[in-house]
């Protein structure tokens, strides 16, 4: 099948997957950012629904100037899964292994987050890619820089905000592939990019077209899902983009106007 791919990069607020982070991220000591975002390569990964990935997040900076920025750093081609996309990226029998307090000491970090593992709910993604590092056995590829808000730091809950994201990333969901959506009261839509299993471990993709009776959904707020009859193309105002997450931790990304080339 054609892949329309476009010359954007893995995203986020730069929220990540990526992912909103619903966990308050300890910070203490000041440690330099790496140059770990140079040499950049281009990477195109296809097959990717379904799929199963992670994200390592190292956080740095100062704690006086409260500038924290996270490497985000995706398994997404490594670990044993088709470099080209496709497979699992982030195998249990490593992930569930990893202890977290020796990552942050191995790489000079001020914090660490686990963000996964994380299932893909779109079919392709194009991205720079920057240094590799082995997080005790999984190895994970620079995306992105982080710049963390306080309301993450803090550990608020941000289920169903609405918040604006920077993303250079080129994505995309294709005909026939199902889609899982968020309309707001205000008639926005919003389409899945990533099912989380870090709050429910169990949840399936098989699964999610019933993910509406699971959901305590705010007021007005509305859950949907189809088969496409054409693909779906995920672009941005001048890199700028929308974002929210349910409370399960799944992720989607705004659609409709400049936000995509038809709303689904």
């Amino acid at each position: 099948m054609k892949s329309n791919w476009r010359n954007d990069r893995f995203g986020g607020v730069r929220v990540v997957s990526m992912a909103l982070l619903a966990v308050g991220i300890i910070i203490v000591g000041c440690a330099t950012r790496p140059s770990d975002d140079a040499p950049l390569t281009e990477v195109k990964f296809d097959n990717l629904m379904g799929t199963r990935y992670t994200e390592i997040l190292l956080v740095f900076g100062n704690p006086i100037t409260k500038n924290f920025v996270a490497g985000v750093y995706n398994t997404t081609g490594l670990n044993g899964s088709n470099p080209a996309g496709g497979g699992d990226s982030s195998p249990a029998a490593i992930l569930d292994k990893i202890d977290m307090k020796k990552v942050k000491e191995d790489n000079g970090a001020l914090s660490t987050v686990k963000n996964g593992a994380r299932l893909w709910t779109i079919d392709y993604l194009g991205a720079k890619v920057g240094k590799e590092r082995d997080f005790q056995g999984l190895k994970a590829r620079w995306v992105m820089w982080f710049p963390i808000p306080d309301a993450i730091r803090e550990g608020k809950d941000l289920s169903y905000s609405i918040m604006v994201a920077h993303r250079d990333t080129s994505m995309g969901i294709r005909k026939g592939s199902r889609v899982y959506i968020l309309d707001n009261p205000q008639g926005t839509s919003f389409v899945m990019k990533s099912a989380s299993l870090i709050k429910d471990p169990n949840q399936k993709f098989e699964d999610l077209k019933d993910l509406g009776s699971r959901l305590k959904l705010p007021l007005g707020w509305k859950f949907r899902t189809l088969t496409l009859e054409q693909d779906l193309v995920f672009m941005t105002d001048n890199g700028a983009t929308n974002i929210t997450q349910d409370e399960i931790g799944n992720t989607y990304d705004r659609v409709g106007g400049l936000y995509s080339n038809f709303k689904p």
